[in-house]
């Protein structure tokens, strides 16, 4: 693990990073930077409830866009587990014949 320092708001941070993982999580800090310089300058809010905002802007997004792919993993796996309990039904009279 290596150690990451960044900035957000000019606030200074550090993280431990994996190198694999330093690229992204560069981006990742960009883009809050970002995200809560922007709010800042349409909102007098202090600096925690712009953190909250714009951590629930980028949730939303992020939610919208699951949904919008189609992609909604737990009604998958309640249809998956509805089909598997299905076939288990119409196969257990048939394990009896032989």
């Amino acid at each position: 693990m290596d150690n990451l320092d960044f900035s957000i708001l000019g606030r200074e941070y550090s993280v431990s990073v994996k190198p694999a993982e330093r690229e992204s999580l560069l981006a990742a800090v960009a883009m809050v930077d970002e995200r809560l310089r922007e709010l800042a300058t349409r909102t007098n809010a202090g600096s925690e409830t712009l953190a909250v905002m714009t951590a629930l802007n980028i949730a939303h997004e992020m939610v919208l866009q699951q949904r919008g792919s189609g992609l909604d993993l737990p009604a998958y796996k309640r249809r998956i587990h509805a089909m598997q309990e299905r076939i288990d039904g119409a196969l257990a009279p048939q394990e009896k014949l032989f």
